[in-house]
């Protein structure tokens, strides 16, 4: 007998998806022009390299290099909106935290500066 499971996003989830939408958006929306449309059109609308080359009448080469550089300012400034928040997901706050981590190095022969 297999379980069902639902598809349907909790309301923790829906409410994670919309406030992540905004911080996606506003980086997208922060690129300039023509990084935005080689962006929108590749990776929301899903034209492949040629059919977006056509659209904005570049080469192949020229879409590839913007959709390069359009994601390069994407993950910086996605990297600067999250950081903050990125860093402390990985913190180890306990003092048992700190223990296993000497334990791991020690194991492993490395020290910890």
């Amino acid at each position: 007998m297999s379980a069902v499971t639902s598809t349907n996003r909790n309301p923790e989830q829906q409410a994670y998806d919309r406030e992540l939408s905004v911080v996606l958006e506003k980086a997208v929306l922060g690129l300039s022009e023509d990084y935005r449309l080689a962006f929108v059109l590749r990776n929301v609308e899903g034209l492949n390299t040629e059919e977006t080359a056509h659209c904005l009448n570049l080469t192949q080469e020229s879409v590839k290099v913007r959709l390069h550089r359009a994601h390069a300012m994407l993950r910086k400034q996605l990297s600067k909106a999250l950081g903050a928040a990125a860093s402390s997901c990985f913190e180890f706050h306990a003092t048992r935290c700190d223990r296993v981590v000497r334990n791991v190095f020690a194991t492993l022969g490395l020290r910890r500066n």
